[in-house]
């Protein structure tokens, strides 16, 4: 990363730093004062050394009255750099806080298209590991301070004793900065491919934790453990690079510098000694002084290795930051509300890339309180329909009409509110059943959250549970079945009463016994709503006011279930096949039953 690119992030990130301006401001003034007290002490105990101990002139009252100074600005120090680091600190730790809430705001208005293209780990790293760098990124901007005040004050105070030795040790300060340039040149590039391994790592364990079950069951273990080892192995490389580099660049050449300058002061004090009497005082309060110029630029050269890890940390979240694959944006209207549920499609393409339509010239209408089935072989355009009318993508052309108004028209919390979406997959949230219904609402009552789950029938096994509606949930509610979170799923949905219900193969994962069980809820639930329901099991449509036959993204056929049934088209090949394959899956469990029967011992 070259140095205008560090510059420009530095730039960029400083304003998440305003806010906490004055914290920095005071840490700056308390890094000033102890800069002061670091060139008057050494000042302190030169003139104690010359004035009074070489001339054997320090009785108990000077002996105190010197020790007290020096404790007492010993003490004066001690305060100044606690408030230096502190409000620092402070300052580094809130300006954290702060990129943290608004990258995970951001995130949320980002569309499904980017959350496609990046892995979960890798945002995960961004938003945790990367912007844990900032905690000590502002530390080389301390260190920066601290190290200018103090070269500053001790080259002062070092002119004031001796001006030819104090510009020898000057005439090292060139090295140093060759030293910090060359430094930041070569290792930014270590450091990014240090994070983009460390992001691999991470999109790596977070895939097999998600995964281990479908690991485990195809044996994928020693697969899985290969190439853990190789990408952590490749992040065990960046990390040796970066130490190797630290190691040479930072500590040992303020140290080799530092023993030179002292080299160099004691030599021309020692020609100086040939021809006039040199001080010990001075000498001492020299070398404290030279102490001084170095050893905060030490402090600075450890803290550019965090300087670095954050640049290339914040150039990261600033891609996050950047980003404009942004959730497809309402234009609402005033006073725009979804009072009847008519959904229209006319003329819609879609493309999930921007360059291959997965839906071609889709039109269809729902009237108000009918329920349309979509139908179709894997890949035909189902889910993609559904997507298009969430607003979870943006549409290419055609228009998408809710009560004859364009869904852009809308806001989103409104079409968030009117439309209730089951997926077949169900997510839970971590906390309790009640929590999960009404989805942290507490406008939602306890009373309407017992009701909903009544009206479901997922009050049959809510009951029977130790702490019923308080049972606990654990991550993704993996302490239940399939079926009972889609019940739950289901009455989460009926307590927040959507105009428009939406069902993307609601009930494929529900066994025949519990899908019974909802069947008469889930009619109650339809009446009087606008539903689209996504069918793996034909048999639950039948009742369907329309059902529209997909292929290929497009409607290859429309009408009721007996009227696709006389056209023997499509939906009357996918019907008998599945009829056919649900008599074989019926005859084989009868044969099974019989055979246990005869097994049994007779009495």
């Amino acid at each position: 990363m070259s140095m205008k690119e560090q510059t420009t992030v530095i730039k960029r990130l400083l304003p998440y730093a305003a806010p906490y301006k004055w914290d920095f401001i005071w840490a700056i003034v308390f890094a000033f004062l102890v800069s002061l007290i670091n060139v008057l002490l050494p000042k302190l105990m030169s003139t104690y050394m010359d004035q009074y101990l070489r001339v054997h002139n320090s009785g108990l009252r000077v002996v105190l009255f010197f020790a007290g100074f020096y404790f007492l600005g010993t003490i004066i120090k001690a305060i100044f750099q606690f408030g230096q680091e502190f409000l620092y600190a402070m300052g580094g730790e809130r300006m954290l806080e702060n990129v943290r809430v608004k990258m995970f705001r951001k995130l949320h208005t980002l569309g499904m298209r980017y959350f496609d293209q990046v892995p979960a780990g890798s945002i995960l790293s961004r938003l945790t590991n990367d912007t844990m760098s900032f905690q000590t990124f502002w530390a080389l901007f301390a260190a920066a301070i601290v190290a200018l005040f103090s070269v500053i004050t001790s080259f002062y105070a070092m002119y004031r004793t001796n001006v030819k030795v104090s510009l020898v040790v000057l005439a090292f300060l060139p090295i140093l900065i060759f030293a910090i340039w060359y430094y930041q040149h070569f290792s930014s590039r270590v450091y990014r491919s240090m994070r983009e391994r460390l992001s691999e790592l991470n999109a790596k364990l977070a895939e097999s934790i998600n995964g281990i079950a479908v690991i485990q069951e195809f044996r994928q273990e020693h697969r899985m453990n290969r190439e853990f080892e190789q990408t952590n192995q490749a992040y065990f490389d960046t990390r040796r690079a970066m130490i190797r580099t630290n190691s040479l660049l930072l500590g040992p050449i303020i140290d080799l510098l530092f023993a030179l300058g002292e080299v160099a002061v004691l030599w021309m004090f020692g020609i100086d000694a040939f021809h006039h009497f040199v001080l010990a005082g001075t000498i001492y309060a020299f070398v404290q002084y030279l102490s001084n110029f170095y050893n905060p630029m030490a402090n600075m050269m450890d803290s550019l290795s965090d300087f670095q890890d954050g640049i290339v940390a914040g150039s990261r979240v600033l891609r996050v930051m950047d980003d404009q694959t942004l959730a497809p944006q309402q234009h609402p209207v005033e006073g725009a509300k979804i009072t009847r549920g008519k959904i229209e499609f006319k003329h819609v393409n879609f493309s999930y890339d921007g360059e291959h339509d997965v839906l071609h010239d889709v039109s269809f209408t729902v009237e108000p309180g009918q329920t349309v089935a979509l139908v179709g072989h894997t890949g035909s355009g189902k889910s993609s329909t559904i997507n298009v009318l969430m607003r979870f993508y943006e549409f290419g052309s055609g228009q998408v009409l809710i009560d004859d108004r364009d869904i852009r028209d809308y806001s989103m919390a409104e079409l968030r509110q009117r439309f209730g979406l089951v997926l077949q997959d169900s997510f839970m949230f971590y906390g309790d059943i009640a929590s999960n219904i009404r989805m942290f609402d507490d406008n939602i009552s306890d009373q309407q959250v017992e009701d909903a789950a009544r009206f479901v029938s997922a009050d049959r096994f809510i009951d029977q549970l130790p702490d019923k509606y308080h049972a606990r949930v654990i991550e993704r509610g993996a302490s239940y079945s399939g079926g009972q979170r889609q019940l739950l799923s289901f009455a989460r949905t009926v307590a927040h009463n959507p105009k428009v219900l939406i069902l993307d193969e609601a009930t494929a994962d529900i066994d025949t016994e519990t899908e019974a069980l909802i069947q008469d809820g889930l009619q109650k639930l339809q009446s009087g709503r606008t539903t689209i329901a996504i069918a793996h099991r034909l048999s639950t449509i039948r009742n369907a006011d329309q059902i529209l036959v997909l292929d290929q993204g497009r409607i290859v056929g429309r009408g009721t279930h007996a009227d696709l049934l006389a056209k023997r088209g499509r939906y009357y090949d996918m019907y008998r096949l599945q009829t056919a394959v649900d008599a074989d899956q019926r005859e084989a469990l009868l044969n099974s039953e019989e055979n246990n029967a005869s097994a049994e011992p007779q009495p």
